[in-house]
């Protein structure tokens, strides 16, 4: 009987990470809280708050009963705030209408507010070691370098892989394999030796049966289309600090912008690249500012330039007359959920 190609692989994957504790003690649920934290996220910074996490909410149920706030705080460091939310959100949903058992089937686990294709079929394969495959930007790379696709990055090659799948044209021995073996070493492998802008082919335990590497141009598969990789607008801020004794003024980002439910620092429009952004009221404001008072932070498609201004109520209020905003004074500790442009600017100026 022919081996595998993908035996080799699964047992690199085991030797080398299997030590990864959401590997270790492993659950649907903990499923489910490592892949939310790993999307956009890299391992080395989920491994920093993962088991604190769980700490704090050891059970879904744990979890659907914290409020919005206190889960964002427990998820600083972490970024990308709405995942946050969302996982709180379908624990909630889980609690409700599941009794608070995580489903195991697709179709079921789709229906669900906040899981999209990815998730729901990394809790099948993953997480319940069901026949699924968990198609995101690693996958998507290292299948098509494995099997030759040339199409084009993207959704539509992502789909195109997983109808193969669900069609068995590829991989028909996942469940021979272990779909959560199989699953877990494909992410490895595109994490740490078939990346995006280099395939470090001689350490590949696949190379011996991947249409890339005999191309000798693995970088060519997929096909990547020529995009804009630096920030496209410049956005130039000011961040006002009004203190009042240890208390210091800010307002609460509803949920339409951007770090919605995050406490952020008064904070206003002085120049933009961008004539449509509206995350941020505009306002006029003269005055000339040194370096010990600007920083510089990012977003999205901004390069953001802070400029830093303390002032006192009475003149914030002079500057804020025709701003719709509520801004309220909080103690400015862990307990409050702040923005980290917020946390940089108060470091700034103590």
């Amino acid at each position: 009987m022919t081996k595998s190609p993908f035996a080799e692989l699964v047992k690199w994957s085991n030797l080398q990470y299997a030590s990864l504790p959401w590997r270790k003690h492993r659950s649907l649920y903990t499923t489910l809280v490592s892949e939310i934290m790993l999307q956009q996220t890299t391992v080395g910074t989920v491994l920093n708050h993962f088991e604190k996490f769980l700490q704090s909410y050891p059970s879904i149920e744990h979890l659907a009963k914290a409020s919005e706030e206190e889960v964002c705080i427990s998820w600083k460091g972490l970024g990308y705030y709405r995942r946050a939310r969302n996982l709180r959100n379908l624990a909630i949903q889980i609690v409700q209408n599941h009794q608070g058992k995580i489903p195991v089937e697709s179709v079921v686990l789709l229906q669900l507010k906040g899981i999209g294709p990815y998730t729901a079929n990394a809790l099948v394969a993953i997480g319940a070691n069901k026949r699924a495959l968990a198609v995101d930007a690693n996958l998507e790379r290292v299948l098509a370098r494995f099997f030759g696709y040339k199409d084009v990055k993207g959704i539509r090659l992502q789909k195109k892989i997983s109808n193969d799948f669900n069609n068995k044209k590829i991989l028909n021995d996942i469940e021979k394999i272990g779909p959560r073996k199989l699953n877990e070493s494909l992410m490895d492998l595109g994490r740490v030796i078939c990346q995006a802008r280099k395939a470090s082919c001689a350490l590949c335990p696949l190379k011996g049966d991947c249409v890339a590497f005999s191309s000798g141009k693995p970088e060519n598969f997929p096909t990547i289309l020529n995009k804009k990789t630096s920030l496209e607008h410049t956005l130039k801020l000011l961040r006002v600090v009004v203190k009042e004794k240890n208390k210091i003024l800010f307002y609460q980002k509803n949920h339409d912008e951007w770090l919605s439910g995050q406490w952020e620092l008064p904070s206003f429009i002085l120049e933009t690249s961008d004539d449509s952004l509206k995350q941020y009221p505009k306002i006029e404001w003269n005055k000339k500012f040194t370096e010990t008072h600007m920083i510089k932070t990012g977003i999205t498609k901004y390069s953001i330039e802070n400029q830093i201004v303390e002032m006192n109520l009475i003149e914030f209020k002079r500057l804020t007359k025709s701003i719709d905003i509520d801004y309220i004074f909080k103690i400015p500790n862990e307990k409050l959920n702040l923005s980290t442009a917020s946390i940089k600017v108060l470091k700034r100026i103590k």
